[in-house]
């Protein structure tokens, strides 16, 4: 039975994610948990996060947490969403330049409104428009490369998202789904122990659920 904890830093959908995952996979122990002393008794984590970088790392800090996060993903499963996969990465434009976890190299960059072009075959015209921020809404995710987290998830199904910035990992090697949004971006990454999502599984009905499940089955 997996033992999981959410991270509590403040800055989380916290209390849907813990019943989606639970609900996706009964057999498991969810618990949310700010404390160094419960976070470590778990077996894989969940780093969640919505909200502005420079508060989520803030919050990080005063926990003790960043320290605990960075040595534990050596030997346990960690799930990243929404901010909680930005921050993973060196650092985030947003506000300047915030230095986050710095676990992966690359960037974190926003949507500056890019135009999408949408061609209308029948009047043989093409009308371009500008792009709302953020990007809200139900999205195709393209898997780039196989994962046991896409496990009995087809390829380019929906999933719900809610952001302004997005990843740009350095090595594209890491990169396992992408989604196209006026461009195509980083949508979730994998390395070792860690896989992370801009999108939002608790909010993604059935194949968000799939993830959840597939994550409290992943083994290592």
């Amino acid at each position: 039975m997996s033992n999981i904890a959410i991270i509590d830093f403040g800055m989380g959908n916290l209390h849907s994610v813990a019943r989606a995952m639970q609900y996706a996979a009964p057999e498991a122990k969810i618990k949310i948990c700010s404390s160094v002393a419960e976070i470590k008794k778990a077996d894989k984590l969940v780093l969640p996060g919505q909200g502005a970088m420079l508060d989520s790392m803030k919050n990080l800090e005063k926990l003790d947490l960043i320290d605990l996060i960075k040595n534990s993903i050596s030997e346990k499963p960690l799930l990243g969403i929404c901010v909680g996969e930005q921050m993973l990465f060196d650092y985030s434009l947003e506000n300047g330049n915030i230095k986050c976890l710095g676990l992966l190299k690359g960037s974190v960059k926003q949507f500056s409104g890019e135009h999408f072009f949408n061609s209308d075959n029948l009047q043989g015209k093409c009308n371009a428009k500008l792009l709302k921020v953020p990007h809200m809404g139900w999205n195709k995710v393209h898997q780039k490369q196989d994962h046991f987290l896409w496990k009995d998830i087809p390829q380019d199904v929906h999933f719900y998202f809610v952001h302004s910035y997005y990843v740009c990992p350095e090595d594209e090697n890491i990169i396992v789904g992408e989604t196209n949004y006026g461009l195509s971006f980083t949508c979730a990454i994998a390395s070792d122990n860690i896989f992370a999502v801009q999108f939002h599984p608790e909010k993604s009905s059935k194949y968000g659920l799939i993830l959840y499940r597939n994550f409290a089955n992943w083994k290592i």
